[in-house]
């Protein structure tokens, strides 16, 4: 029996492949679990209209984040914090401050995106990459400096 993937199944295949399958699978597993519709002539134009639709809202979204990453290029941002005597920050500069400082710049970006394998303990510059989009990403300089404190 022929029916199309209406999800990923893993070991057949992924949405909108036709694949061909015992009926019994199709029958008992596939088509009342939502992952598979029959291989109907309108089925197979639904499921290729939602791949459209998809497809077309996947490409909305990168160039959201084509513009985003236009803004975001050669952008500096400095963040104070209170320091020891050895240079040593006391707490550290985490994504959440990343994402507050750049907020204040008037750049909404989710703290997720911000990829910091640590938290910055230490005074300096740090090139920060963003990662907006699965193809796209942009580095941005984060200047962490000293705070006065009096």
């Amino acid at each position: 029996m022929k029916v199309i993937l209406a999800k990923d199944v893993e070991g057949w295949g992924t949405i909108g492949d036709i694949i061909e399958v015992k009926r019994g699978f199709a029958r008992n597993y596939l088509i009342p679990k939502g992952l598979a519709y029959e291989a109907t002539d309108s089925n197979i134009k639904m499921v290729q209209e939602i791949l459209r639709q998809k497809a077309r809202k996947l490409e909305r979204e990168k160039q959201k984040a084509v513009e985003l990453a236009e803004k975001l290029k050669g952008l500096e941002i400095e963040i104070k914090r209170p320091v020891g005597t050895t240079g040593k920050l006391y707490g550290s500069v985490t994504t959440a401050d990343i994402a507050e400082a750049l907020k204040e710049k008037g750049i909404e970006i989710d703290r997720k995106k911000i990829m910091l394998r640590s938290p910055i303990r230490n005074i300096g510059a740090y090139n920060i990459t963003i990662r907006l989009h699965p193809e796209v990403s942009e580095v941005i300089k984060v200047h962490v400096t000293p705070e006065n404190i009096e």
